[in-house]
């Protein structure tokens, strides 16, 4: 229970597969209330009510592009939860150069406004509007969702590398003024592939993946374990970790080769 009595927003549960939908259910247990939100289109095609029930949550749909929404959120999730917040999960991404297809070198400009709106503006917009409408409680955290391709060149997660490369960068910019200004921390995760709606959508993902495993000395981490170092970032033991890209990944991160890889050549 080292989230008793905490309230806090969970943005991007989909489906069970979303580590966003495992940190709910693991929040719960741990004796958070939070509310539940995503894109209206995202409420409609997934299964969120279902979560809802289960950790008695409520669903406030917003979209993450539009300040008025963002502001209806944290404004009315603080009516619905009593008071201000503890924690919030940002796990939001979307590239539709990535869904049309359209490789690094040949993207629709248009198109990777949107990815980098989605994907990484929304965490700075965020976070502005709640440091605005003092809406996290000092010692609170707020943690975002990463890849090691913001550090790195995989192909073919294409303009998603550059997304999390600012989100990163949000990550500490803001980290350093809401420190400053209310002491409240922000980090961001750099998680292993996982296996979600989202990630499946990237080409060659099974090759990441596999890949990934291979080279990891522990091997992948799954959507449950990022589950629980989230929940670790949001809790009282975690105060003083802020404006941090935390890799958790089974030591992929700091692995120059392994003997699977070299023996598989």
């Amino acid at each position: 229970m080292i989230l008793n009595g905490k309230r806090g927003i969970i943005f991007g549960a989909l489906d069970q597969q979303s580590i966003a939908w495992k940190v709910a259910e693991r929040a719960h247990v741990e004796g958070a209330s939070f509310v539940l939100t995503n894109a209206p289109i995202a409420i409609r095609m997934g299964n969120i009510n279902e979560l809802a029930t289960a950790t008695g949550a409520a669903i406030i749909a917003a979209d993450v592009t539009k300040t008025e929404d963002i502001e209806n959120l944290i404004a009315q999730s603080m009516q619905v939860l009593g008071g201000k917040l503890d924690f919030v999960l940002h796990s939001v991404g979307m590239s539709l150069n990535i869904r049309k297809e359209r490789s690094y070198t040949d993207l629709d400009y248009e198109h990777m406004h949107k990815t980098m709106d989605i994907s990484a503006m929304s965490f700075h917009r965020v976070l502005q509007t709640c440091l605005r409408q003092d809406a996290i409680n000092e010692w609170g955290s707020v943690v975002t969702l990463s890849y090691i391709a913001a550090q790195r060149v995989f192909p073919d997660y294409n303009e998603m590398a550059d997304a999390k490369a600012l989100l990163e960068s949000i990550t500490r910019s803001f980290g350093y003024h809401y420190g400053k200004a209310k002491k409240v921390r922000v980090n961001s995760i750099s998680q292993s592939p996982t296996r979600t709606r989202a990630g499946g959508g990237v080409k060659g993902f099974d090759g990441f993946f596999d890949y990934a495993e291979k080279m990891s000395p522990l091997g992948n981490a799954s959507a449950d374990d990022c589950a629980k170092y989230c929940i670790s970032l949001f809790s009282d033991y975690t105060r003083m970790v802020t404006m941090q890209n935390l890799f958790h990944d089974g030591g992929f991160s700091f692995t120059g080769v392994s003997n699977e890889v070299v023996n598989g050549l």
